[in-house]
Formats: structure tokens, C-alpha cells, sequence
């Protein structure tokens, strides 16, 4: 009786109080060749609307290259890696809901992805290196309530996947071509650990040592990993475990840093890109992006549960709901076709909205959920 006096209580509400109580989820999209950032809110049951568009750059005839976003631990700010430069990088930072700008720093050549300690205080951007000559790159330290970059410290050829472990003490980034992953240690800003991720030579190296042109491509010929992303552990497996994305050996590979082993692999499909592991630490969610397509792991298991096509080709960042709910999926699309944002719930391992954004949307973060669900970011 109590549940039939619930429904028609329900039933009699007004639609717009109804509407009021479904949770509104909110990030940020950086669209590359557009050099905007698009603030998008996802309503389940309604779907996709872009808020807001902020224009970001400064060059007058040519594209500035939106690459990375990242919003602060306490959602007050958001970042973004301007990554063409002349020939240097810019980080910019924003006011999270005004979206204004706040400052910004030089960076490194095609400063790419972003981590962020805990605490705000440090921002640790990936110099990628794209169009420069295939040398030793490094990744930018900045002090964020200055907006300072306090040091750089030289990791490998063309990093990427910039990620800092629960704890805050030890950053983690992938070398596209030097098939290593790299730990940095955040009380020194000196490189920990490297780890090599060469198909059949997995294993820990020296400290402090430094890539060369090549290395870790020649030894094993064809057989690369070519790591694109690296993403920590989390709940029970925080600050245990990190996870490489191998792009062309298409497979991922749980290391635990305490050991310093590869302790899982997840065969995956065609380019594995991007990865996220959920708040609680059970799924594990990689972009696909040679199969236009996302890949979601169960980590207890490590079965893979399903794999869900994208609206568009080229599927790139993923990030997860705080409550674990949704996983958000940015797809750059090719030519003069626009990108797009796709929700995928993942109880029911569905496509469940889709807008078109700008266009090469790319990075990709969360900001808030209101009412919370399961909490805020």
C-alpha cells in the first residue's frame, strides 16, 4: 500500500518538479580545430545540451589546437593545454561556471594531457612533442595558484597520459615511442621508475636515465605497445596499480608499481586510446579508436562485459560519472564532419545520448553532478 500511495503521490506532481529532481551531470570538451571548449550537461531521460561554448587562443591566422582539459579536484577551475604554439604551448586556466580565464603559463612543445595532484596545488602537463624532431621531451610542473611552472622534468620521446595516483605522490605518464611507462616522484619532481612496456621485454630499468631515438621499437621489430594513456588504480587498487594502453599491440596491461610487474593483460580491439577506471575502482573503460568503439572491463573479474560502437569515427577521451553510472565518450571525427559526445550508461552497456559538438573534440573532463549523485568531483 505504502509503494501505491508512493506512485500516485508521483504521479500527481507537477513535470517541472519531477525534472527538478533528476541529477544534471556537467563537463568540459576541448574541440582542437575549433579552439573552443564546450560545457555540456547531460539530463538522464531528456540527453545532451551544449551550455556554453569558450572561445580559447590567441593566434589570428592560424589554429591555437584545444587539446587537454582538466577541472581542479574541487571543481573550482578548470585547465586547458593550448598545444600548437609558437613554438611553445600555453596552459590556460579558467573560473569553472563563469568559464573565465584566470591565467595562464608557457609550457613545453605541444603540451598534451594533464594531471593533478589532490590538493590543486601542482599540475603536472605532458610536453608531446609532435611536430619536433624525434628527441628526449619533457613534462611541465606548474604551481597552480600562481600559475607558475616551477620546473621540467625530461622523461621520453613524445609523453602522453598524464596522471597522478590517489595519494598524490607519484605521477605517471606513457612514452609513445619509447614503449616506456614513467613514474615521478612529487616531493622531489625527479623521475622514480621507468618501466619498460615492449611486447616481451616487460621489466623495470634504472632510474634516472633517459630515452633515446628509437628505443624500445627495434628490439622485438613490429611487436610495439606504443602506449598512448596510463591510468591509475583505483578503490581497493589505489595507488597498487596503474593501467597502459598498448595502441598497437592492442592489449592493456595492469602493472602493479609495488612489484613492479605486469600482473594483468586485457586484450582489447584495434587502438586502444584512452582509459578510465571508475571512482569505486570496478570497471575499467578504453576508447577504441581504431574501431569507433568503447571497450568496458570488469576488474575483478577481468572480463570484458561488452563493447559499445560511437556515434562517430576517430573515438578519443572516456570519462566516468562520480557515481559510476555514465562513462562520457568524446569522438573527433574526420575531414570537415564535427566531433560528437557520447553517454554510455554502463548498467546496461548503452548508448544512451549523443550531441554533436566542434569540431576534433578531444580532451575531456568532469565537473559536477547537481543534485549530487553519489557525490561531486
Amino acid at each position: 500500500m505504502r509503494g501505491l500511495l508512493a506512485f500516485v503521490f508521483l504521479a500527481a506532481l507537477p513535470a517541472h518538479t519531477a525534472r527538478a529532481q533528476a541529477p544534471e551531470y556537467r563537463l568540459y570538451v576541448a574541440n582542437e580545430s575549433s579552439d573552443l571548449v564546450s560545457r555540456v550537461v547531460f539530463t538522464p531521460g531528456e540527453g545532451l545540451a551544449v551550455e556554453k561554448e569558450i572561445p580559447v587562443g590567441i593566434m589570428p591566422g592560424d589554429n591555437d589546437g584545444a587539446h587537454g582539459v582538466s577541472v581542479s579536484p574541487d571543481g573550482r577551475y578548470w585547465y586547458v593545454t593550448i598545444a600548437h604554439g609558437t613554438p611553445r604551448g600555453y596552459l590556460w586556466k579558467f573560473h569553472a561556471g563563469p568559464d573565465t580565464l584566470v591565467g595562464r603559463t608557457r609550457l613545453g612543445l605541444f603540451p598534451a594531457t594533464m594531471g593533478i595532484t589532490p590538493d590543486g596545488q601542482f599540475l603536472l602537463a605532458v610536453n608531446f612533442n609532435l611536430h619536433g624532431d624525434m628527441v628526449p621531451s619533457d613534462v611541465s610542473v606548474v604551481y597552480t595558484p600562481e600559475m607558475i611552472e616551477v620546473t621540467r622534468v625530461r622523461t621520453c620521446l613524445m609523453p602522453h597520459g598524464s596522471r597522478v595516483g590517489a595519494a598524490g605522490s607519484r605521477h605517471y605518464s606513457a612514452c609513445m615511442h619509447s614503449d616506456r611507462l614513467v613514474e615521478i616522484d612529487l616531493e622531489t619532481f625527479e623521475v622514480s621508475a621507468r618501466f619498460d612496456v615492449t611486447p616481451g621485454m616487460e621489466g623495470l630499468e634504472r632510474a634516472g636515465g633517459e630515452d633515446r631515438a628509437g628505443a624500445g621499437h627495434g628490439a622485438m621489430g613490429d611487436r610495439v605497445c606504443s602506449p598512448t594513456w596510463v591510468e591509475p588504480g583505483a578503490g581497493a587498487r589505489a595507488d597498487r596499480v596503474v593501467y597502459v594502453a598498448c595502441n598497437r599491440n592492442r592489449e592493456i596491461l595492469e602493472i602493479d608499481t609495488e612489484r613492479w610487474e605486469v600482473s594483468r593483460r586485457f586484450a582489447t580491439g584495434m587502438a586502444p586510446y584512452n582509459l578510465e577506471v571508475t571512482s569505486g575502482g570496478e570497471l575499467l573503460i578504453a576508447t577504441l579508436k581504431g574501431e569507433q568503439a568503447v571497450a568496458v572491463f570488469d576488474l575483478e573479474s577481468g572480463e570484458e562485459l561488452g563493447r559499445i560502437a560511437t556515434s562517430r569515427p576517430v573515438t578519443h577521451g572516456v570519462v566516468a560519472s562520480p557515481d559510476g553510472r555514465y562513462a562520457f565518450v568524446s569522438n573527433e571525427s574526420a575531414g570537415s564532419v564535427p566531433g560528437t559526445l557520447d553517454v554510455i550508461d554502463l548498467e546496461t552497456l548503452a548508448l544512451v545520448a549523443s550531441i554533436e559538438l566542434q569540431h576534433q573534440s578531444g580532451g575531456i573532463d568532469f565537473w559536477s553532478v547537481t543534485p549530487a549523485a553519489g557525490g561531486t568531483r
